[in-house]
């Protein structure tokens, strides 16, 4: 257009066709970070499960997932469930938030490829995608195509908001050469990519204005302070994560900012000091401003984690010191929503609960055990604050089932509906823990006596189904196939057993040795033992299968 204003009716316009641009450019990178999460789930599940006290391999974690599904604030929130779980420690999780800023700077790579022709053919891979998800049958197909056409969508979007800014050139030029301050730039990159939650999104609507000879200020390192402004905006995801976790999240997040913000402001310095360093470095070495931009993005983050990976221990400490544990919390679970996006690493935390579970369900029917063993009145309370504990946990764990049900793909939905079953089968072992609370009160009231060798036989009973437990556990976190044979020989023990001590116990009720108001107790009794060994079975072999 000719002159340097707009009017009211071109801003309009233009201001439709930016937001429109955004938007298409925002579903593309949803549905590419989506459908390549949901594909990848498996590959990242594998890459957390790398995590070391090692910090490059720890780095190199964090950098890997972000390139792979391409979001920094995915990969971020997930470091934040982890930590707030248990399942790694600070310094790991520093390490990874310095891995995953290297990582984040694959997506402006790829807007920067806008500048060249080629990239207007990607857009068809739209039309190609949406053919593939509508023709195949198959999950991980479908998935492709969204990941083809959300590919081919960020393409679009940076076309659309080229375009928009080569219509406006003269007068958007006129208004962004004005804007010289970089305190000014650098609170505009902070403001942008908090309000959007996406550095990059923030990143590619300034390449695409480069793309559209579009230049902020004089064209010096103008630029570059927005871009060091929307490092410390990409952390407001983190915080508002964490917001709502433990002490140990809290700092995870508290970690990223520090890191992004310490970063931003060293070279907000180095900038401020060397007026003409884009002319001197990525406008000398490379041809498109696009480039310029992503590179300085990707040397950015390469240079601060080269500089602060040596001081995660200090990052820690800091963030201990400014937010102390509180003495009553306690880590109670291993699930967090956060994880719900990512199938595999939701079932796998979900297979540590009902760990914690069944050892809760356990030390119930060991407590109420006792509890009938020494005909001790006092540890009935103890049994059953444990199964309310158990049911508790329970029903956090189907809830949990049901949310991620709703949201998996269907080759995941085998693995969810066992777990279900499964966690229905250990809660029976609490509620055999409160029959037993029951014998015992039945037995106290009526002042039933039970022998010193009736006692004994029933102990091995249990001691073979705590040997047939620690197995059965062992088979759900190490998925041994070996273990199954151990356990159905266990279980064949106690089913012989059973039989073995009704028989005696007819015999000593023919005797008289045996009063027969103790007969409906312990008939009962070791009827259960025996339900439990069935129970646990059951989930040996749904997990091996």
């Amino acid at each position: 257009m000719e002159g340097t204003k707009m009017t009211f009716g071109e801003l309009i316009m233009f201001t439709v066709r930016l937001l429109a641009g955004t938007g298409v450019f925002l579903v593309g990178v949803h549905l590419l970070t989506a459908n390549i999460e949901q594909l990848a789930t498996g590959k990242i599940k594998d890459l957390f499960e790398k995590t070391a006290d090692r910090r490059l391999v720890n780095v190199g974690i964090g950098a890997a997932t972000t390139a792979l599904i391409q979001s920094s604030g995915v990969t971020t929130v997930l470091i934040v469930g982890f930590v707030n779980v248990g399942i790694m420690n600070l310094h790991q999780a520093a390490a990874m938030i310095m891995g995953a800023n290297i990582g984040t700077t694959i997506t402006a790579q790829i807007a920067a490829l806008s500048a060249f022709p080629v990239t207007t053919y990607i857009q068809i891979f739209v039309f190609i995608g949406m053919m593939m998800s509508m023709a195949c049958k198959s999950d991980n197909l479908q998935k492709t195509g969204f990941i083809l056409s959300g590919l081919g969508l960020i393409f679009i979007g940076l076309s659309l908001m080229s375009d928009a800014m080569k219509y406006n050139r003269d007068a958007i030029q006129h208004m962004f050469e004005v804007v010289t301050n970089p305190f000014l730039l650098f609170g505009i990159g902070i403001f942008l990519t908090a309000l959007v939650q996406s550095s990059s999104a923030t990143t590619s609507v300034i390449i695409a204005m480069s793309v559209a000879g579009l230049t902020i200020g004089t064209g010096g390192n103008e630029v570059l302070f927005i871009i060091l402004g929307t490092n410390i905006g990409s952390c407001v995801t983190a915080l508002m994560s964490s917001f709502t976790s433990g002490a140990n999240a809290k700092r995870a997040g508290l970690i990223h900012l520090m890191f992004n913000t310490f970063g931003s402001v060293l070279f907000f310095i180095l900038l401020m000091c060397w007026p003409d360093f884009m002319n001197d470095t990525f406008r000398t070495w490379f041809g498109s401003a696009a480039t310029e931009i992503a590179m300085f993005h990707t040397f950015f983050n390469l240079t601060c984690t080269i500089l602060f990976l040596p001081f995660c221990n200090i990052f820690v400490k800091i963030s201990e010191l400014l937010i102390p544990e509180k003495k009553a919390e306690t880590a109670v679970t291993y699930l967090d929503e956060r994880m719900l996006s990512s199938a595999s690493i939701a079932i796998s935390q979900l297979e540590k609960e009902m760990i914690l579970l069944s050892d809760t369900a356990m030390d119930a029917f060991r407590t109420a055990y006792r509890s009938f063993y020494k005909k001790d009145k006092s540890l009935i309370e103890p049994s059953q604050d444990l199964i309310n504990q158990a049911g508790g946990i329970y029903h956090t764990i189907v809830n949990y089932l049901i949310r991620l049900s709703a949201q998996s793909k269907l080759s995941d939905e085998e693995n969810i509906s066992t777990l279900h079953n499964n966690v229905g089968d250990v809660m029976r072992i609490a509620e055999i823990a409160d029959n037993f609370t029951k014998y015992t009160q039945r037995s106290i009231r009526h002042d039933l006596h039970f022998s010193d060798s009736v006692k004994a036989e029933i102990d091995v009973m249990v001691q073979r189904l705590e040997e047939m437990y620690a197995l059965t556990k062992r088979l759900i976190l190490e998925k041994d196939e070996g273990l199954l044979a151990q356990i159905d020989q266990a279980e064949q023990d106690i089913d012989a057993f059973r039989k073995k001590l009704l028989n005696r116990h007819m015999e000593r009720l023919h005797s008289g040795e045996c009063k027969p108001e103790c007969s409906s107790v312990y008939i009962n009794l070791v009827s259960n033992l025996e339900r439990l060994g069935d129970h646990l079975t059951y989930i040996a072999h749904t997990i091996e299968g």
